[in-house]
């Protein structure tokens, strides 16, 4: 699983962010991620107390500027509940021991997470129902109907 990173390496001139392509219009430069090393739950061994190994990924939703407003409101509403109220994603990730496949599982999450708010939702045409099933429903309330006014029993005093 490598990492969709290009741009400023150690030997190029410049001062640009290194990028993390999303998709062929989008990124996101690496300045916009804030990561925190933090204790993982779960399997360690001997190191479980003493490593920092989980990583806690953040990125402000609501302040980047290299996303589209319309990726930004579905990426809002995909977000739930790793969205904080300031509009910061937080995706924690620990499922493996080396902060390293930790960082890049995290990574990898907010990628496939934002390309999902990439994709533009196909617009419902609304339809007529069908002569078919206009009739069909309307045999089931006659029959349903029928069985209800049966229930009704008469009482002889």
């Amino acid at each position: 699983m490598g990492l969709h990173v290009r741009g400023a390496g150690a030997h190029s001139g410049g001062n640009r962010t290194a990028m993390i392509r999303i998709t062929d219009t989008i990124a996101i430069g690496e300045d916009e991620i804030a990561e925190r090393f933090i204790r993982a739950a779960g399997p360690g061994g001997q190191n479980v107390n003493k490593v920092a190994s989980a990583v806690q990924l953040r990125f402000d939703v609501r302040h980047s500027p290299r996303l589209p407003e319309d990726v930004r409101a579905r990426l809002m509403r995909l977000a739930g509940r790793r969205l904080t109220q300031d509009g910061v994603l937080v995706i924690t990730a620990q499922r493996f021991r080396t902060q390293e496949r930790n960082r890049d599982d995290a990574i990898a999450r907010l990628v496939e997470l934002i390309q999902q708010a990439a994709v533009r939702p196909i617009p419902r045409r609304p339809t007529r129902p069908t002569a078919g099933s206009r009739e069909r429903r309307l045999t089931a309330k006659k029959r349903r109907s029928g069985v209800k006014s049966m229930r009704g029993g008469q009482f002889d005093e």
